[in-house]
């Protein structure tokens, strides 16, 4: 029988019982069969981005950045939730109700993935996790639930998906002689560092190996708890083999509270660099994404911290609302900043054609128009005048020697 997933209150509770779900143990991924499918009604998608396209069945929820579940782009269906239900449920829960996450088994047989993404710089990707408790609203991987029939809303940072084998899958993979060496990305997708990685350590243990075969590989997260893995990093940045990416995406604590509900605060994110830098590991910070309106107000002051705090480089990333986040995230600025979320929003269609969103390779990290063009030009003058904008150097794959099969370090990161 497969194990129930734990469930977690917040971030540093511990793991406690919950109601077993199904879940069916596949080649590559596991097959989630959401508890409420058989609720939902069929109804053609709506296109209007002035209402929650999906309203939460039990009303809403706090310490979350979703405020809607919306069905998946390969199950055009939606739920349908009678209003005196709703009052029934905010009359017991004014306030909101909470959303325990529960954590499930992923037992990927393979854990390093390749892309092939012209405007990309990796080739190479590992992700521990798939969904994030860290609930941003506007991040784009909310999409990839679809894959096990959940929503890119509360499903995707309440049901989170965890590969305890990664460090072991990865060992595997870095013996095999057609195994180069090239650097790998941590994470193409989640953050590695989401909450539940202080219980799990899989992040850990994959920098464990990696340290043991110096395996170039760079991180990217918005969690302070990349501190703990200094060693690591540190090991493998005297090879010149590791960098580590911040996403700072504002230095206002409220709206960093209300944007990115479960992530570090950006004075522990700035501690994090100033942290790493100290142990010798090249830090770069990425104010990703800016939000036109919102927080494009402070790339300059948020240079001028990342470089005191140690930062050898910076880049930036213009929002991204691909398939279904932009549902999550229309409705969660409309929720919290109603007095200037048609501002918003009408700046981002500026960036991007008229819509909200463009695919595009080459512009869709960017945008286009006088408003993307505006803050390239501050980032690109701020990030000079704070020696932030020295392209980093290429990792050193050179370095990289090929374990000798899963014996010693590996079987004890990996028990």
């Amino acid at each position: 029988m497969d194990p129930p997933p734990f469930s977690r209150p917040h971030s540093g509770s511990s793991p406690g019982p919950s109601t077993p779900v199904s879940i069916a143990r596949a080649a590559t991924k596991c097959a989630f069969t959401p508890p409420h499918a058989a609720t939902r009604a069929e109804v053609p998608p709506s296109n209007d981005d002035t209402e929650p396209a999906f309203t939460l069945p039990d009303g809403p929820v706090r310490g979350r950045g979703a405020g809607v579940n919306p069905v998946g782009r390969f199950e055009p269906i939606r739920l349908t939730v009678h209003a005196e239900h709703l009052n029934l449920c905010h009359g017991v829960h004014p306030d909101g109700r909470q959303a325990l996450t529960q954590v499930y088994e992923d037992d990927s047989r393979t854990i390093i993935n390749a892309i092939d993404v012209p405007d990309l710089p990796f080739r190479w990707t590992l992700n521990p996790y798939r969904g994030c408790e860290h609930g941003c609203a506007y991040c784009y991987a909310r999409p990839t639930h679809a894959y096990f029939g959940l929503s890119s809303g509360l499903d995707f940072e309440t049901r989170i998906f965890a590969k305890r084998e990664a460090p072991r899958l990865l060992a595997r993979a870095l013996a095999r002689p057609a195994w180069k060496g090239e650097a790998i990305s941590m994470s193409g997708v989640t953050d590695p560092y989401q909450p539940v990685e202080r219980e799990l350590a899989i992040t850990r243990g994959c920098l464990e190996v990696m340290a043991e075969a110096r395996q170039a590989v760079s991180v990217i997260t918005k969690s302070a708890l990349i501190e703990r893995d200094a060693d690591l990093l540190g090991a493998l940045a005297r090879h010149g083999a590791a960098r580590a990416l911040i996403s700072l995406t504002t230095l206002d604590n409220a709206l960093a509270s209300a944007m990115e509900p479960r992530a570090s605060s950006p004075r522990a994110r700035l501690g994090a660099v100033e942290a790493l830098a100290r142990s010798g590991i090249p830090v770069t910070v990425m104010i990703a994404p800016v939000i036109p309106g919102l927080n494009d107000r402070e790339v300059p002051a948020i240079l001028r911290a990342a470089s005191e705090a140690g930062a050898s480089g910076a880049g930036w990333v213009l929002l991204r609302l691909p398939h279904d986040v932009r549902e999550v995230f229309v409705d969660w600025l409309r929720r919290r900043f109603p007095d200037r979320a048609d501002h918003v929003l009408s700046l981002v269609r500026q960036c991007r054609g008229g819509e909200l969103n463009d695919s595009r390779p080459g512009t869709r990290m960017k945008g286009e128009g006088p408003v993307a063009e505006h803050i390239r030009s501050t980032f690109r003058i701020f990030a000079h005048r704070c020696g932030l904008d020295r392209p980093p150097p290429p990792l050193n794959e050179s370095a990289f020697r090929r374990p000798g099969g899963e014996t010693g370090l590996f079987d004890s990161v990996c028990a």
